[in-house]
């Protein structure tokens, strides 16, 4: 084992809290160089070092302690080395609390001309011109870019896949975690591993003791929300987390609806990220304690009522769903930043009180209050 690992628990602790009595739900606090998370905890989503629509100021006045960015994206533009000369990731973006970056490996799922060696993936940008990501370059682009957790570079297995394809690409996968590691160098960065294994629960229990013996500091479950509906999605992370270690972090990646999320808490998971809060909002649809709303719909042109009456966020403290309406009728600006802050606000919030209720074992019941008043429509 690398003497980095060692080393790096002086700049990253997880520390378990309490689980829940009546569920696997648990909260915890996690402490990185800028700044301690408490768990369970929503990342937005900042792809180009930035959440779309939206100032650093309002995520520091709703106390966002972490957010996501994206290596595949800062790494053809504009580059680690100039983010790095730049004095890092977070000098460069003016975000002075925690940053996870991904690994790039979901970007590369998602491309169509892409293809997958030993030696890892090659995709065409924009102008035709051939990339190379491999496991050496993510970290190192990770490390150039200086976030407080960086994610190993995986393959991101589609769905559906077959038993044969998932043993293959698990086992590539964790090759490339063991270069990941021989590349990973700088102890005030963490690195988390990543399982994957599809629907096959031989493969999730294979990856999660090849990930566990390697020791690192975290541990995310991959490979789900990929078109695989959420009853699957549901059964593939109550299977996998009961073997993930308790002392570790456990990170599910890109689920990031409200109910899925409750979902995947009640699993004992502590972290999570997804585009859907500010996509949505850019959309024009508001998450509520109701529902979801979507601000064009005829009805609101007169409704004088705050988007969520329950809802304290700068939005739905000085703002109308009529007037909403009324800006994004009229394609303003101002109404995607406005929708931004409440849908993050939204998911901050809803953390906050997961946690509170897993703190007093009531966990169960306020999933079950929350869902019976939240309209999935």
């Amino acid at each position: 084992m690398k003497e980095v690992i060692k080393e790096n628990k002086e700049h990253f602790s997880f520390e378990f809290i309490k689980k829940d009595k009546n569920c696997a739900a648990r909260a915890g606090l996690i402490k990185t160089p800028h700044g301690e998370i408490p768990t369970p905890v929503f990342m937005p989503v900042g792809t180009h070092g930035a959440v779309k629509a939206l100032q650093p100021a309002p995520l520091l006045d709703m106390n966002c302690r972490i957010l996501l960015s994206n290596t595949y994206h800062l790494h053809l533009s504009p580059g680690s080395e100039l983010v790095k000369k730049a004095g890092g990731l977070h000098k460069f973006m003016a975000w002075p609390n925690a940053i996870l970056t991904d690994s790039g490996g979901f970007q590369v799922f998602s491309l169509q001309k892409r293809s997958i060696t030993e030696e890892g993936a090659s995709f065409p940008d924009i102008e035709g011109k051939k990339i190379l990501l491999t496991p050496e370059i993510s970290i190192k682009v990770q490390q150039d870019l200086g976030s407080d957790i960086m994610m190993a570079f995986d393959e991101c297995i589609p769905y559906p896949a077959t038993d044969a394809y998932t043993q293959n690409s698990i086992a590539r996968t964790h090759r490339w975690l063991k270069r990941c590691l021989d590349t990973w160098d700088n102890p005030k960065q963490s690195l988390f591993g990543i399982v994957q294994g599809s629907i096959y629960e031989k493969h999730r229990k294979t990856c999660v003791e090849v990930v566990s013996e390697m020791d690192l500091p975290g541990m995310a479950i991959g490979g789900v929300s990929v078109g695989e509906g959420p009853e699957i999605m549901r059964d593939v992370v109550s299977m996998t987390a009961p073997w993930m270690p308790t002392n570790k972090p456990r990170y599910v990646m890109g689920v990031g609806n409200p109910e899925d999320l409750l979902m995947i808490w009640e699993n004992g998971i502590d972290m999570s990220d997804c585009i859907i809060p500010t996509k949505f909002a850019r959309g024009g649809t508001f998450f509520t304690s109701r529902g979801k709303i979507r601000i064009q719909h005829k009805n609101y042109r007169r409704d004088f009522y705050p988007i969520d009456t329950s809802c304290e966020c700068y939005t739905c403290k000085n703002f109308s769903r009529a007037y909403l309406k009324h800006l994004f009728d009229s394609n303003e600006i101002l109404g995607a930043i406005l929708a931004t802050t409440h849908n993050i606000y939204f998911y901050k919030t809803l953390a906050e009180k997961a946690r509170e209720a897993i703190l007093n074992d009531q966990f169960v019941s306020f999933k079950k209050d929350f869902l019976s008043h939240y309209s999935n429509n």
